[in-house]
């Protein structure tokens, strides 16, 4: 295939949630509300990849920064997070959806660390689409567990390449990025996926998360597809 051309379905599309706050805000409502209504867009945009032959979708859930949140809204967004591998785990796999977790489960519940461990177990054998939840999840903290484990292992300096390196990250296997969305009209990265995202396509809509549609969706891909990536080349 000619690298300085894109095909027309991305593999690996990264959607960094952003907005539910100031959705909420701007309804007067509680932040949670806005997290509640930002998840049901993303569940719907996600099923909609999946429809249009998306293999990998990563989402960035929860940094290691959003610790510094009010402690309602993070056990709010803990408790609207366990949905999917509990309640709304069914729905996923229905689909062919298989379930992993990025991140460290340091300050995580035991019932959330169980529901996440049963989640990707159930749904292991999935191969319609793979959804990588970075929940708990820090891209510097990615590389730098990564780094700890290479070191772990004694492996010789000289002998580590890009390639070698990537087999340290959280879920080794799943490809890098092709493109990064982001919502809420916000242009940064936010320390999501930052190995992974080295050479992906970005995309930056100016709506939140909450109002994201259908349309919005179809954009990412007719985006995507209209990329020339060339690589370094």
């Amino acid at each position: 295939m000619d690298q300085e051309s894109a095909p027309a379905v991305p593999r690996h599309v990264g959607i960094i949630a952003d907005g539910n706050r100031r959705w909420a805000k701007q309804f007067g409502l509680p932040a949670w509300e806005g997290h509640l209504a930002g998840y049901n867009a993303l569940k719907d945009a996600i099923f909609q990849l999946v429809d249009a032959d998306v293999a990998y979708i990563s989402t960035y859930i929860f940094s290691t920064e959003n610790w510094q949140r009010p402690r309602p809204e993070v056990a709010k967004i803990m408790e609207i997070t366990l949905r999917i591998f509990t309640s709304d785990l069914d729905e996923y796999m229905r689909r062919g959806i298989r379930i992993r977790v990025l991140g460290i489960k340091d300050g995580l519940s035991d019932k959330l660390v169980s529901a996440i461990n049963d989640a990707e177990t159930k749904s292991a054998h999935l191969a319609e689409a793979t959804l990588c939840i970075c929940f708990n999840y820090g891209g510097q903290r990615e590389i730098i567990d990564a780094t700890r484990r290479l070191l772990a292992e004694g492996v010789d300096p000289e002998s580590v390449t890009e390639e070698s390196f990537a087999q340290y990250l959280y879920a080794p296997d799943v490809p890098p990025v092709d493109i990064v969305v982001r919502t809420s009209g916000e242009h940064r990265l936010s320390n999501f996926m930052l190995w992974r995202a080295a050479y992906s396509e970005f995309l930056f809509i100016d709506k939140f998360l909450p109002d994201l549609r259908s349309e919005d969706v179809q954009a990412i891909i007719d985006a995507y597809g209209g990329r020339h990536r060339r690589f370094g080349a």
